[in-house]
């Protein structure tokens, strides 16, 4: 028996091979082309060799490569699945030739059958009966001299012709015509043989085959038939085993013929003869015999227990499985091949990204697909084969229907639907199987297509990504979650159910399923077939009908509801889009043209979203908000009501700065979306010069945990934190939007005016309860009466509830007011002190020990802990009584000590995409500022190093402590050097970079930060290392089905390697193939402060230094900083989509304008590339959807765009 063999093919059937392979105790090859090199059957052979290229033409088809891998790794034999070289003889001889055995038929064997003139020549002598037909046509006039003799309609035929190519079916003379020079042509083209010839067509024909297996010496044996009627476009798509209908006599009949055709060649290895059967004659004629394994081969193991592919490599090995034996095939079995395909765009395939992938248990899955595999645009969208056993074909259908329904399959189209439907089908159950049968199947796909997408539309659910704030995963979410929850409520989905939200522009969708839906939000021109709809209330919607969305007319974004709501997968818990962090919603990004979403239908097992709670129904008049409007006396007015806190006066403010921010109208500015909405109006006065050792401005604090809501004044500039905003930062956050108001946010516009009312927390539990009870009632909202700000009991800032001071053993702890969901814990004088973390940890797990009921989630900062919880449950004064009482029972940390692990991590110093992101903002944002055009060069001097060099001997000679997780997102670490000596003091860039690649290391403050994801950042940037995100857990050192790598108390520790080496090193970690060093150990508070006596002078000295060098360096520029900050800020606002009149091209991905390919007053076509963005190193055409003029361009060459972002508007 062989040691190794080599799997000369890739996918399913590669994965399958490798795991007879396996069993077999032989060592399996695996071969891969470049776009495979992260493919499952890389990782299911015990070896793999690169073949290079992306095409099959460049990898699977390179005979050469195969051979030389082969050689390489001292394969015995190969073994070619089916396709790419499993019918080549040439191939086969080769091997043979080079001593490489080849599992399959002999070169003789493949060349006669695989031309089909001369396969129906060796049938015919072996009494196997043959279509009516003809051998190679000389000509024309001979081609239509045969068709009258056989009788129309015919089939033309290619004779080198396969997988559907090179068949024509002639019903007249003038057809025959038509089709022989084309025919011929594609013999040629694709087959190098251009011969011809004429069969008999059979009118619902069925296409039965008969799997045989012989041992080249005389011995063939036939293991049953298989149906495979069920095709489109002559491939195949439901097998099953045995043939339904089919008259015993005539099975005996085809095996007979089957095996006398195999003998009559001492046929070797698999393969299968393949017949077409008249059911109305009970006639079967000899069609074609594929000398390979098929892809329905698993529908006869399941029957007969053999295992084909052993039997082929015992048979090349000299050792055939005896075939004089018996074997009768038991029960029923069928197939179903799924494709990455789009049914509804006339099966298109459909490569991209496979966001969800689950498959029933208890079935036979042959697949190469998984949750988050790449699916190639290079090779056939085959990805997945199901096979289920019965004991009859009735069972067998059930199991198949069951089977389909368990499966799940998000992110790209799928055939998935359209087999659910086939396989259900009374035809199918009744065994009315033909292969013209689908072409007359009505599918009815369960669909919503996107036309046209607007503007940042997106899939979105309530209440969004719950309970992971404290590792930088923000909620997302609906921006107005108000008329989010009505749209769902009036068309009576469950409260969870998802929609969509668009954002000022809507979009065009074509619905594929009758149902209901209902729009709210920002009120815009709708219409239904080109009827105008009304909002607020449930509209019937027929298959075949388009819903075309404008522009708002006030508000900002549109909300579209669709009865049970649509079906896309969970990711942490929630179905809601993060576009930034590329999860989660459709695909993970926002709608584009051409996608499909999916309508759920929760009678499926493999539907996840609930069934609808109520019947629909319109929302009553008082229930519909008024949104501002525009009036003569200015811009849009709102007015929203906040909690004073968590940082106030006199703490951080002057009173009158408070006053000032409460008897303020803040104008919106340009630049807000999602993530944050930034504010214009007047500069506040500080209580502080600086931020001390958390930074030079005043609004500096040390990383602390944001509240969703929480208006952060970033320096002298206020920006609402929102749905997609940061969770872990270091600005100071005076006021805080209540959970019920925070809906206006979603509708605010640039230019915009606010004002804030300031609300007790009781004020704003009442209006949430009414809100709340309103909305599932769909009544007329309960008055919530008067309330009035309570005055506090202490001489402290109003923002805090309660403090306790400093004691023996436990620093000073006060407990700030953070809107009415957050309360946030401060421990200690505002200086990075671990004893404070420790504290902090400390009391997370004795919240975890006794957990108290209502809160939801525990986010530590650097001296600080938020508790987010539900105040419907818990009311915020029973909240702070119960932390007190367990703050007062806390040891002292002095000896305390914590889990913690080295993680050794490599990094290149000053990569590329380190040093790209700081030239892309000199481009965009502010091309002088002290940190440029040298991030490391600012750090040497504002440290008082001597060189570069240095700066890098500190980062790479640091033991960097996890305090805190999501300072940049996606569990991005705020980390402290250990050693003070190794804390590099830095300011952060101003305003803040609005790219940085993931996974590059930046120092901000002292803390270091590696970025979880591409996303804005003001860390000075110093290289790149591995990402510590994993978005769809292919690396095993993600643990406990978490896509985060480090946790609180991780020491990171850097080792140098080159640029070449780390970009291998992130893809082979990113996919699993690379592991990192990580030991356990734990971090001991009272070893620490050892450790700081015995080296104080060493650290004093350094500290010293480093202050005198900052303190000069600051005072070189601090005095025009501001004013260049400014002018950064405020230069050159985006296009307002209010402003644009026609039709809006937008960007559906952040980057970089590569190449502009049409300029104004230029024509274009539908499908026409007008532009090129450059992202994530690849480039991006974005095309006309319609014939128009292209009226402006707003974008440029050179300068980034955010998705969303309108490059151009196009009038037709």
């Amino acid at each position: 028996m062989f040691h190794t063999v080599l799997i000369a093919n890739r996918g399913e059937i590669a994965v399958r091979i490798a795991r007879t392979l396996k069993t077999m105790g032989i060592k399996s090859v695996a071969v891969y082309s470049d776009a495979d090199r992260n493919s499952a059957h890389v990782d299911a052979a015990d070896v793999a060799i690169a073949l290079g290229g992306e095409s099959a033409a460049d990898s699977y088809l390179k005979v050469e490569k195969i051979l030389a891998a082969a050689k390489e790794t001292g394969a015995q034999a190969i073994i070619p699945g089916y396709g790419f070289l499993s019918e080549n003889a040439d191939f086969c001889e080769q091997c043979e030739a080079a001593g490489i055995a080849f599992c399959g038929p002999t070169p003789q064997q493949i060349r006669e059958f695989g031309l089909k003139h001369t396969s129906r020549e060796i049938a015919e002598k072996a009494g196997v009966p043959l279509t009516p037909g003809t051998g190679l046509l000389d000509s024309l006039d001979d081609a239509k001299s045969a068709a009258k003799r056989i009788g129309y309609p015919v089939m033309l035929k290619s004779t080198a012709g396969g997988g559907g190519i090179g068949l024509t079916r002639c019903d007249s003379e003038a057809a025959l015509i038509e089709a022989f020079e084309s025919v011929k042509r594609q013999g040629q083209n694709f087959f190098s043989d251009s011969g011809v010839f004429l069969e008999r067509f059979v009118d619902n024909a069925r296409h039965v085959e008969v799997q045989i297996f012989g041992d080249g010496n005389g011995h063939v044996l036939a293991l049953g038939e298989r149906d495979c009627s069920l095709q489109r476009r002559n491939q195949k798509v439901v097998e099953e085993t045995p043939a339904p209908s089919l008259p015993a006599a005539t099975r005996e009949k085809l095996m007979a013929a089957s095996v006398s055709l195999g003998k009559a060649v001492n046929y070797r290895s698999a393969g299968t003869v393949e017949y077409i059967y008249d059911p109305v004659r009970d006639d079967f004629y000899f069609l074609e015999v594929n000398t390979r394994l098929q892809v329905e081969h698993p529908i006869t193991e399941a029957c007969t227990g053999v295992d084909l592919v052993e039997w082929m490599i015992r048979t090349a090995a000299g050792d055939a499985p005896d075939l004089n034996q018996a074997i009768t095939p038991e029960g029923a079995a069928i197939e179903v091949r799924v494709y990455a395909e789009d049914a509804v765009r006339d099966f298109q395939p459909s490569p991209g990204t496979l966001t969800d992938v689950h498959f029933p248990e208890n079935v036979r899955i042959d697949t190469w697909v998984s949750t988050g595999t790449d699916v190639s645009p290079h090779y056939d969208p085959m990805i997945a084969k199901i096979i289920v056993t019965g004991k009859n074909r009735a069972e067998a259908i059930a199991n198949m229907v069951a089977a389909l329904n368990e499966t799940r399959m998000a992110g790209i189209a799928t055939n998935l639907d359209y087999l659910r439907q086939i396989v259900a089908s009374d035809f199918f159950a009744s065994g009315d199987v033909a292969t013209n049968k689908l072409a007359s199947f009505e599918y009815q796909p369960p669909v919503v297509e996107v036309m046209q997408p607007g503007t940042y539309t997106s899939i979105q659910d309530y209440p969004g990504r719950v309970g992971y704030w404290g590792i930088g995963v923000p909620p997302s979410g609906p921006m107005d979650d108000y008329a989010f929850r009505l749209a769902n409520r009036i068309v009576g989905n469950h409260e969870h159910s998802a929609g969509l939200e668009f954002t000022i522009v809507g979009p065009a969708l074509r619905f594929h399923i009758d149902t209901v839906i209902a729009l709210t939000g920002g009120r815009t021109p709708a219409t239904l077939d080109g009827e105008a709809i009304e909002f607020w209330q449930p509209v019937g919607v027929k298959a075949g009908q388009v819903l075309e969305v404008g522009k708002a007319v006030n508000g900002c974004r549109t909300y579209l509801a669709v009865r049970n709501g649509f079906d896309v997968p969970e990711y942490l818990g929630s179905r809601s889009t993060f576009a930034l962090g590329q999860f989660g919603g459709h695909a993970g990004r926002v709608l584009r043209a051409t996608d499909m979403l999916r309508v759920s239908d929760p009678a499926l097992p493999a539907c996840t979203t609930a069934a609808p709670t109520h019947s629909p129904q319109p929302c009553p008049t008082a229930l519909i908000p008024e949104y501002a409007q525009e009036s003569d006396e200015g811009p849009r007015e709102w007015h929203i009501g906040v909690l004073y806190g968590p940082h106030g006066a006199p703490d951080f403010f002057k009173e009158e700065s408070i006053e000032m921010f409460f008897n303020t109208a803040w104008e919106v500015h340009y630049n807000s979306n999602r993530l944050g909405i930034r504010l214009n109006g007047p500069k506040p006065s500080w209580t502080r010069s600086d931020g001390g050792e958390a930074g030079l401005h005043p609004s500096n604090i040390h990383d602390t945990e944001y509240a969703v809501g929480s208006i952060n004044f970033t320096g002298d500039m206020p920006v609402i934190l929102t749905k997609d905003g940061p969770s872990l930062g270091g600005f100071v956050c005076p006021v805080t939007i209540a959970k019920a108001e925070l809906w206006k946010v979603g509708q605010v516009k640039p230019g915009d005016k606010l004002r804030f009312k300031q609300l007790s927390f009781d004020e704003a539990l009442a209006l949430e309860n009414a809100q709340d009870k309103a909305i599932t009632d769909l009544s007329e909202p309960e008055p919530v009466g008067d309330f009035t700000i309570p005055v506090p009991d202490h001489s402290l800032s109003p923002c805090i509830l309660a403090a306790l001071p400093a004691a023996e053993g436990r620093p000073e702890v006060v407990y700030r007011q953070a809107g009415d969901k957050y309360i946030l814990m401060e421990y200690g004088p505002l200086v990075m002190d671990l004893r404070f973390r420790l504290r902090v940890h400390a009391m997370m797990e004795a919240l975890k020990k006794k957990p108290i009921e209502g809160i939801i989630e525990l986010s530590p900062g650097v001296r600080s802990l938020q508790v987010n919880y539900d105040s419907r449950v818990l009311h915020q004064r029973d909240l702070v009584a119960q932390l007190l009482a367990i703050e007062e029972q806390l040891p002292p940390v002095d000896q305390m000590r914590v889990p913690s692990r080295i993680i050794h991590l490599p990094m290149a110093f000053e990569d590329s995409a380190t040093l790209e992101a700081v030239a892309k903002y000199r481009q965009s944002v502010r091309d002088t500022a002290p940190w440029l055009p040298s991030n490391t060069e600012f750090m040497r001097r504002i440290n008082g190093l001597e060189s570069i060099d240095q700066v890098r001997e500190v980062l790479f000679n640091a033991s960097y402590l996890v305090l805190g997780l999501g300072d940049v997102y996606l569990s991005a670490p705020c980390a402290v050097p250990i050693d003070p000596r190794h804390r590099l003091l830095t300011s952060k860039y101003n305003p803040a970079r609005t790219y940085t690649a993931e996974g590059t290391v930046g120092i901000g403050g002292v803390y270091m930060c590696i970025y979880g994801m591409d996303s804005p950042g003001g860390y000075q940037l110093v290289g790149r290392t591995l990402p510590i995100w994993n978005k769809f857990l292919k690396s095993p050192a993600f643990i406990n089905g978490e896509p985060w790598l480090l946790r609180f108390f991780d020491q990171v520790r850097y080792y140098p390697v080159t640029e070449a080496e780390l970009t291998e090193q992130r893809e082979a970690f990113r996919e699993g193939r690379l592991s990192i060093d990580i030991e356990d150990t734990w971090f001991d508070i009272g070893e620490h402060e050892r450790f700081l006596k015995e080296n104080a002078e060493s650290i004093a000295s350094f500290q010293q230094k480093q202050q005198a060098a900052f303190t000069e360096e600051v005072a070189l520029w601090q005095a025009d900083e501001e004013q260049q900050v400014e002018a950064a800020l405020q230069a050159g606002p985006a296009i307002d989509p209010n402003d644009v009149d026609g039709h809006a091209v937008t960007a559906d991905i952040s980057g970089n304008i590569w190449k502009l390919l049409v300029e104004p007053g230029q024509s274009v076509e539908p499908d026409q590339p007008l532009l090129i963005v450059e992202a994530m190193k690849m480039e991006f055409s974005i095309y006309a959807d319609r014939k128009a003029t292209v009226s402006a361009v707003h974008c440029a060459p050179g300068k980034p765009v955010n998705a969303g972002d309108i490059l151009m508007v196009l009038d037709e």
